[in-house]
C-alpha cells in the first residue's frame, strides 16, 4: 500500500501521454490547414460562403438536413460517390477549413450533398422544397411551411456546396 500513490501515477501517465500525443500530433497536422492556392495559382480554395449562404446554413441546421444528408464524398475504395457523381475528388480535411461548424451529417439517408453547387445534374431545390414528389423525391420532406427568405438562403447555401477545386491532399487520397 505504501507504493499505490506511485502506481496510480504510473497508470495515469501510461494512459495520458499517449492521448496528449494524439491530441498534439492531430493539431499540428490539421490545426494550422487554412485556404491555399491552386497548382496554377490564382484563386484561393476554398472560398468563402457568402453571406446568404451564411443565413442558409443555419436554415439547413434549423430543419434538421444534416440528419439526413451528409457532406462528405468518400474515396474510391469507401463508396460508390465519384462512381454515383456526388463528387468530382475525395473530400479533405482542408474542404472544411472555413466553416465554424463542420455538418459531415449523421446518416446518408438522401443523396450527400458535399458538392451539390457544381452538380451537372440536379434536382431543382425549390421544387424539391416546396414539392418533393414532383421533383421524383418522395420520401424527402416537405418545406412548403418556411418562408420564402429562408428557403431562398437555404437554396444559396446549397448552390455554395462545392468541392470542385483542385487539392493536393485529394490526390494522395487516390
Amino acid at each position: 500500500m505504501k507504493n499505490l500513490n506511485t502506481l496510480l501515477a504510473g497508470v495515469f501517465a501510461a494512459v495520458a501521454l499517449p492521448f496528449g500525443a494524439l491530441l498534439l500530433s492531430g493539431q499540428s497536422q490539421l490545426g494550422g490547414l487554412g485556404r491555399a492556392a491552386g497548382e496554377e495559382g490564382g484563386a484561393l480554395f476554398p472560398s468563402r460562403e457568402p453571406g446568404l449562404a451564411i443565413q442558409g446554413r443555419s436554415v439547413y441546421l434549423s430543419l434538421g438536413c444534416v440528419s439526413c444528408h451528409t457532406q462528405q464524398v468518400r474515396p474510391a475504395g469507401q463508396g460508390s460517390d465519384l462512381a454515383r457523381g456526388l463528387g468530382v475528388r475525395p473530400s479533405v480535411a482542408r474542404d472544411y477549413v472555413l466553416q465554424p461548424q463542420v455538418l459531415l451529417g449523421d446518416r446518408r439517408i438522401g443523396p450527400d450533398l458535399a458538392n451539390y453547387g457544381a452538380r451537372k445534374t440536379q434536382i431543382e431545390p425549390e421544387a424539391l422544397l416546396t414539392d418533393p414528389a414532383s421533383s421524383g423525391a418522395v420520401w424527402h420532406p416537405s418545406y412548403r411551411f418556411v418562408d420564402a427568405g429562408s428557403r431562398t438562403a437555404l437554396i444559396a447555401y446549397l448552390k455554395s456546396l462545392r468541392q470542385d477545386y483542385p487539392s493536393p491532399e485529394a490526390k494522395l487520397k487516390k
